[in-house]
């Protein structure tokens, strides 16, 4: 459930039971969200955002301040995003950075030999998400914003990097059956998903193909650490008609051999 605060047990493989989330906690991440949007928000305008009541929104707000992850404007009593959440990005920034700056000339390669947009994901299930971009040339292509979020089951990054997890986990980091259905081509069961990651490891590459947004395609591959596991992928993206005119295996061998390469130089 997305509004709802739940999420799926992680204590067992196989639990898809779902636990409630702790209520103050999410509803101060909406509020982060909220500020995130841009611009300084008074507390009336953050509680139509996200729902709430003013009276909880000026409450979770006075901790947020007191922690550093918000700051109140005073004289225009509204309120902004803290520098707290600048020093948390830097230490994740700084603990990707080897992997971000190994894959930007293969990204910049991907992009010359094809014409797309070129992508750097990592796993934070049940998710993928965007580390690295690069803007395909073509007049119409397909943009990412660093750090937003895929539903690791319906792309190509988050299949290509599941497909490299060991299979009786995959339940437990996505949540368990069923999967959310984004388009009438997203795989929904954890039987299903099994089987085509199965399909991914064999050929090592994945495919997207309209499962996530309809018209819009992606192949991805897999950078594997030493011991055989991924710890990201690369992607192309661009809309479903070019990626089928390319050819999806074209695609995928092309992003193998950048991926294994950037896997190579994170074992050395």
């Amino acid at each position: 459930m997305r509004n709802g605060y739940w999420y799926a047990d992680r204590v067992s493989p196989t639990s898809t039971t779902p636990r409630p989330l702790v209520q103050s906690v999410a509803r101060s991440l909406e509020i982060l969200e909220a500020l995130a949007s841009g611009g300084e928000l008074g507390v009336v305008e953050i509680a139509v955002r996200t729902g709430l009541r003013p009276s909880t929104v000026h409450r979770l707000l006075a901790t947020l301040v007191a922690r550093g992850y918000a700051v109140q404007i005073r004289r225009a009593g509204h309120y902004v995003l803290g520098y707290k959440l600048a020093e948390l990005a830097g230490v994740l920034s700084d603990r990707s950075e080897r992997l971000r700056a190994l894959a930007r000339p293969h990204l910049a390669s991907i992009r010359e030999a094809t014409g797309e947009s070129a992508n750097l994901s990592v796993l934070a299930p049940p998710n993928s998400v965007y580390i690295e971009h690069v803007d395909g040339t073509r007049a119409v292509r397909m943009s990412a914003h660093i750090g937003a979020t895929v539903p690791a089951h319906a792309g190509a990054a988050g299949k290509a990097m599941l497909a490299f997890t060991a299979p009786e986990g995959v339940g437990d980091l996505l949540g368990g059956d069923p999967l959310p259905a984004l388009t009438e081509r997203t795989i929904t069961t954890l039987a299903a998903l099994r089987a085509e990651l199965e399909t991914v490891r064999a050929r090592g590459y994945a495919i997207d193909d309209e499962e996530h947004e309809p018209g819009v395609g992606c192949v991805a591959a897999p950078i594997l650490d030493r011991h055989g596991s991924a710890v990201a992928a690369l992607s192309v993206s661009a809309p479903t008609q070019r990626i089928r005119a390319s050819g999806p295996a074209h695609l995928g061998r092309l992003l193998a051999e950048h991926a294994a390469a950037i896997s190579a130089a994170l074992a050395a």
